[in-house]
C-alpha cells in the first residue's frame, strides 16, 4: 500500500494531538494555522496561480528582490529547469535520469537571464 500525502498530514497531525494532547493541542498550540487548509489543485491553471503565490511570497516579504534569488525556491527549476536546492520531481527530471542512464547527452540550462525577462 501507498499513502498519499493527505494520509501523511493525517498521521502527523493525528501524532501531535496524541503527544499533546486534544484540549492542549487545539486551544494552547494548534498544528495548522487556523485560516490554512489543505486542498489539491485540480487543474493547470490552479497549479500555476498557486506555484507562482508561492514563487513571488520571499518577494512579496521583502527577502529578496526578483524571484530567481531565493535559493529554496523552485522557481529556477520550473522556469530554467536547474536543479537547486530542494530537489522537484518533473517531467525533464525524469527525461534527464533516462539519458544519464543511457549514456545520453546532459541538458543545456536557458541561464539566469531569460528569469528577468516577463
Amino acid at each position: 500500500m501507498r499513502d498519499t500525502l493527505a494520509d501523511a498530514a493525517h498521521f502527523l497531525n493525528l501524532s501531535f494531538t496524541r503527544l499533546r494532547g486534544p484540549r492542549a493541542a487545539v486551544e494552547s498550540c494548534p498544528f495548522w494555522q487556523k485560516r490554512c487548509y489543505d486542498r489539491n489543485a485540480r487543474d493547470a491553471r490552479e497549479f500555476t496561480v498557486k506555484l507562482r503565490y508561492l514563487h513571488r511570497n520571499p518577494v512579496t516579504c521583502g527577502l529578496v528582490r526578483e524571484v530567481a534569488e531565493w535559493e529554496w525556491s523552485s522557481f529556477r527549476h520550473y522556469a530554467l529547469r536547474e536543479v537547486g536546492v530542494v530537489e522537484i520531481e518533473s517531467e525533464w527530471t525524469a527525461a534527464d535520469r533516462e539519458t544519464k542512464t543511457c549514456g545520453g547527452p546532459p541538458r543545456v540550462f536557458l541561464g539566469h537571464q531569460a528569469c528577468n525577462r516577463r
